[in-house]
């Protein structure tokens, strides 16, 4: 049986061990928290991010790094982005010569606005093959055992393969890419549109005002992810089109409640406050504006959620910007 790690006990973090652990693989879960890894194990439940669900006993809950990835084969990486830096750097000493980090996360680095697996590179100086690993996929669903379908992206093609065969299971099927920046680039924005189409459904503008969100959501993130070295026809497919409709619809996307709650009248702050977990489109936003400048590139819907998101508009004021830009052609 693959030994695997997943750095990270997080509702992802935890799905990904539950899922892996039902599929015969032995897992080692780590958490930063010392006192949140006692209490999993002590009760075999995450209650703070993952409540209901039961890990089954292939899942070693431990807050020791150099445990959690001795002899691993499988490094996964799911913690929020903007600690994902320290948690690398943290583990990178320690990790087994051949062993494949997989990132399970999706954003941007607020600072230097680079990519997960970017980062991941320059903190183990390109030692290691790195996976990335994206698409639609809520964590209680993944934990449920619910099907799902999700993207092993990487450059190093034999990596993505053992991936896809380790990983794989009766409820998840996953699919091959080499275009890790188009991968990337859409799993982070589509947090920022997703923030959007909450707006969107919390003044009650209609099925037809989210379908063309959704639209012109993608083909800005198609822009960017382009402009990356990405593909346009990787975003039209699961960690694009995929990711953005199960994210900006779905009722247990984070990015959408946070949206939702702000076309409702809600303060940014009082709404963050009473979360427990990250909504990594918050953060995403202003990124993904900064590196779209990097580019020259505009991104209207972005631009209008960052003045949303630090109080210069109002939700209302950014869907009558957006309307009343320049009208243009669809394909440019």
């Amino acid at each position: 049986m693959s030994r695997i790690a997943i750095l990270g006990a997080g509702s992802w973090g935890t799905a990904l061990a539950i899922h892996l652990a039902r599929a015969g693989r032995t897992v080692r879960l780590w958490a930063r928290d010392s006192e949140l890894a006692a209490q999993i194990a002590a009760t075999r439940n995450n209650p703070r991010y993952l409540s209901g669900v039961s890990l089954p006993p292939g899942v070693e809950p431990t807050s020791c790094v150099e445990t959690a990835v001795a002899d691993a084969q499988f490094v996964v990486v799911a913690v929020p982005s903007h600690g994902l830096r320290s948690v690398v750097r943290l583990a990178s000493g320690v990790l087994a010569r051949d062993a494949i980090v997989v990132s399970a996360t999706k954003g941007l680095e607020t600072e230097s606005f680079r990519r997960m697996s970017q980062v991941i590179e320059e903190e183990t100086a390109a030692r290691f093959s790195v996976v990335v690993l994206s698409g639609p996929s809520f964590a209680a669903e993944v934990a449920a055992g619910l099907p799902a379908a999700l993207l092993a992206a990487s450059s190093d093609q034999q990596a993505a393969m053992r991936v896809q065969e380790q990983f794989r299971s009766r409820g998840l099927r996953l699919y091959a890419s080499d275009d890790v920046a188009g991968v990337e680039i859409g799993g982070a924005l589509k947090n920022v549109i997703a923030i959007a189409a909450g707006v969107v459904d919390g003044l009650g503008l209609g099925h037809n005002a989210m379908a063309a969100l959704i639209t012109r959501g993608l083909a800005e993130i198609s822009r960017l992810a382009c402009a990356e070295g990405g593909r346009r026809d990787t975003l039209a497919g699961l960690s694009g089109l995929g990711d953005l409709v199960v994210t900006c619809t779905g009722a247990l996307s984070r990015n959408r409640h946070v949206g939702l709650e702000l076309g409702r009248g809600r303060a940014l702050a009082d709404i963050l406050a009473s979360m427990h977990m990250v909504a990594e489109g918050v953060r995403t936003t202003d990124a993904a504006l900064a590196l779209g400048a990097r580019h020259g590139l505009e991104l209207p819907i972005a631009a209008q959620m960052s003045a949303v998101l630090d109080g210069r508009t109002s939700p209302l004021e950014a869907v009558e910007t957006l309307m009343g830009r320049r009208q243009r052609a669809e394909v440019e």
